[in-house]
C-alpha cells in the first residue's frame, strides 16, 4: 500500500496485472476531490472513459451529472473511481480476475480519501466490495455499515439509461446520500 497519490499512480501506470491491459487506450484512474467524505464506486470505463482516462465521462456519467447538478453537489466536490481501472471488451461486466487485480488499487484509494460514505454503483461494485451474498435489488437504498463506513449500493447509472423506472430510485437514494452526508457534518 502507498501513502500518497503520486506512489499510487506511479504504481499503476505500467499496469499489466491483468488482460484488460491489452486493449487499453488510457487507465482510468479516479477523479474528484482526494479528500472527499463521499465516494462514489463504478464498475469500469466505457469507450468514452478509456478514451478520456477520467470515469463517467459517457452517457451514463452525463446522466449522473444531471442528478448531481439537481442535487446542487458539485461533481468536484466528490471522489469517483471503478472496480477496474481498464475498459472491459464491450462494455462487460469485469470477470473475477480482473476485478481482483484491480482491488488493491481501489482498496488503496479508499485509504487515501477516507470517505466517511461510500455509494457503490451497480452491482459490480456491490459484489466485489461488500460480498458476494449482496444483490443489488435487494441491497438498493439500504444503509449498510462496516468497518466505520457508510456504504449506500444504488443502481449503476449506465442502468437507468436501460430502464426508465429506475430514475426514481436512484434519485431517492442519491438524496438519502446528501441528507445522511449533512447530518454527519454536523
Amino acid at each position: 500500500m502507498y501513502d500518497n497519490w503520486e506512489e499510487l499512480k506511479q504504481s499503476i501506470v505500467n499496469c499489466n496485472k491483468c488482460k484488460l491491459c491489452k486493449n487499453r487506450t488510457n487507465i482510468v484512474f479516479g477523479t474528484g476531490n482526494e479528500q472527499s467524505d463521499l465516494m462514489f464506486i463504478g464498475e469500469g470505463p466505457g469507450a468514452d472513459e478509456d478514451k478520456e482516462g477520467i470515469p463517467f465521462v459517457g452517457r451514463a456519467g452525463k446522466l449522473m451529472n444531471m442528478a448531481f447538478e439537481g442535487l446542487a453537489l458539485d461533481r468536484n466536490s466528490v471522489y469517483i473511481a471503478n472496480i477496474v481501472k481498464c475498459r472491459p471488451p464491450a462494455n462487460r461486466n469485469p470477470e473475477d480476475d480482473e476485478a481482483q487485480a484491480c482491488l488493491d488499487y481501489l482498496r488503496n484509494q479508499v485509504l487515501l480519501v477516507k470517505p466517511k460514505i461510500i455509494v457503490l454503483l451497480g452491482s459490480v461494485a456491490l459484489k466485489n466490495i461488500l460480498g458476494k451474498e449482496y444483490g443489488i435489488t435487494a441491497s438498493r437504498g439500504t444503509w449498510i455499515e462496516k468497518k466505520g463506513i457508510l456504504y449506500m449500493p444504488t443502481w449503476h447509472p449506465a442502468a437507468l439509461l436501460r430502464d426508465d423506472n429506475k430514475k426514481i430510485d436512484f434519485w431517492c437514494d442519491l438524496k438519502k446520500i446528501i441528507e445522511k452526508r449533512n447530518e454527519l457534518e454536523g
